[in-house]
């Protein structure tokens, strides 16, 4: 097991600055500190959005598909946070951008063409999949801002 923080503050980043893992101090609107912040909130909606899925999933035995395909998004986005946080470290692998698309290539057979865009809503559940889906737009966003000025592993 890795290490465990025994408290939750350290007040060593009263000065605007924060510390990666790799010992370096950034300020805390640095853009890896900015694309960290923005992939723990989409892993922390994507957390939101499963737990509401679970519930679901006693009356719509059918979601457990989006279960089973989400559910290791959540501990893949945290993966990258680690390799946002410590540039030297490589844990996201190809293999799970390819998992992803193959989902999406298997949705999208089902579906007929899109004529119109679709407005966020229509259950709870419709919502908080969308909030998951503009979230992980803005983290890319900011993925990119990091790589501008700082080259990130193109997997990420």
């Amino acid at each position: 097991m890795g290490n465990r923080l025994s408290k939750i503050y350290t007040r060593t980043g009263d000065s605007g600055e924060t510390g990666l893992g790799d010992g370096r101090r950034v300020a805390k609107d640095h853009p890896r500190v900015e694309a960290m912040g923005e992939v723990d909130t989409l892993n922390s909606q994507l957390g939101l959005l499963l737990a509401e899925l679970g519930d679901a999933q006693v009356q719509w035995p059918a979601l457990d598909e989006l279960i089973c395909v989400f559910a290791p998004c959540q501990h893949r986005l945290f993966d990258l946070g680690g390799e946002l946080a410590m540039p030297d470290y490589q844990a996201l692998q190809d293999n799970e951008i390819e998992r992803l698309e193959q989902a999406i290539d298997r949705w999208n057979q089902e579906l007929g063409p899109l004529k119109e865009f679709i407005l966020p809503g229509g259950s709870r559940l419709i919502a908080l999949a969308h909030l998951c889906r503009s979230m992980t737009r803005t983290a890319e966003r900011r993925c990119q801002q990091l790589n501008a000025s700082e080259t990130v592993r193109p997997v990420l």
